[in-house]
């Protein structure tokens, strides 16, 4: 392949890999597919393509649907266990996040919704709310008709909203003022004041340190709170999973901010904060080493701020 396909395959790679992640979740996977992608674009008659972007869109884009649609992500689905991978704020794979539509797009909360569409429409969803495609745009990278298009966006607007039970954008610092009080009663026990920062429509998900088979799921105030509250309280047995006593840091992941447990420079689990009128709607809480890991890499190179608990 000469230098003119190399270079005109790179300077696609970027947006080609923020479209994986929100088309997969994964970012492991996403680079994947990029790479699938490449050889792809290697192997073809690039002097037959005519729009290199459009072709390279479409082709990754339908290698992603051949994952969501593989055996292996159905049963992911079907047994209740997967969730999102969390990226660290300034992670290229967030990209782009000009609006509140594409911003809202990597947030784990859309990304685990976005797992109750059909692959079909998750890619229209994507393309239409994240990167702008026009459906007839959609139409031919999907090789279905305009109207279709129309058809699953409005589905997939529907469903997605339907679920989200919180308004528009909330301010970062406010959400971090929330998130850090929030973190200061599950530590000290006061589960009261836990249940006034939470929505009576809360939920929280957990992978359950990554040692459970299915997510672990609970609704009401209350029982979020006695989740929150047990999990925040430190044993030795949590500390010997952990593989020493971390500190708590507060960052944004996907948009949101994030209660990140830190062993010396590992992170060893993440808890992202869904945040509307200064109470607590949603909580997503990772530990899954394989889902961690492109977060933790960047963690290192992340000059991180003093942590809200020291040790624990």
């Amino acid at each position: 392949m000469d230098s003119a396909a190399i270079d005109r395959f790179e300077a696609s790679r970027g947006r080609l890999a923020s479209l994986a992640y929100r088309l997969l979740g994964s970012a492991a996977d996403a680079e994947d597919t990029v790479q699938d992608t490449f050889l792809r674009w290697q192997a073809a008659d690039r002097e037959r393509v005519e729009v290199p972007e459009a072709w390279l869109t479409k082709v990754l884009t339908n290698l992603c649907l051949d994952r969501l649609r593989s055996a292996q992500a159905r049963h992911e689905r079907a047994a209740g266990a997967w969730l999102p991978e969390p990226l660290l704020e300034g992670d290229p794979m967030l990209d782009p996040a000009d609006t509140f539509e594409q911003r809202e797009s990597v947030s784990l909360a859309v990304l685990t919704l976005m797992e109750r569409l059909s692959p079909v429409e998750r890619a229209v969803y994507v393309l239409r709310e994240a990167f702008s495609y026009s459906h007839a745009e959609i139409a031919g990278i999907l090789d279905i008709t305009e109207s279709a298009s129309q058809q699953h966006v409005h589905r997939a607007r529907v469903r997605v909203t339907a679920e989200r039970r919180r308004g528009g954008e909330t301010d970062p610092a406010a959400a971090r003022r929330v998130v850090e009080e929030f973190l200061a009663a599950a530590a000290s026990g006061r589960t009261e004041r836990l249940v006034a920062l939470l929505t009576d429509d809360v939920t929280a998900v957990s992978d359950g340190a990554g040692l459970a088979r299915r997510l672990l799921r609970y609704t009401t105030r209350e029982r979020v709170a006695s989740f929150v509250r047990a999990g925040f309280k430190p044993t030795a047995a949590k500390r010997r999973l952990a593989g020493g006593s971390p500190a708590f840091h507060i960052a944004l992941v996907n948009g949101s901010p994030a209660v990140l447990a830190v062993v010396e420079d590992r992170v060893v689990g993440a808890v992202a904060f869904e945040v509307s009128d200064g109470r607590v709607t949603s909580l997503h809480g990772i530990a899954a080493v394989d889902r961690l890991a492109r977060l933790g890499e960047a963690w290192r190179r992340h000059e991180p701020d003093a942590p809200v608990i020291d040790a624990w």
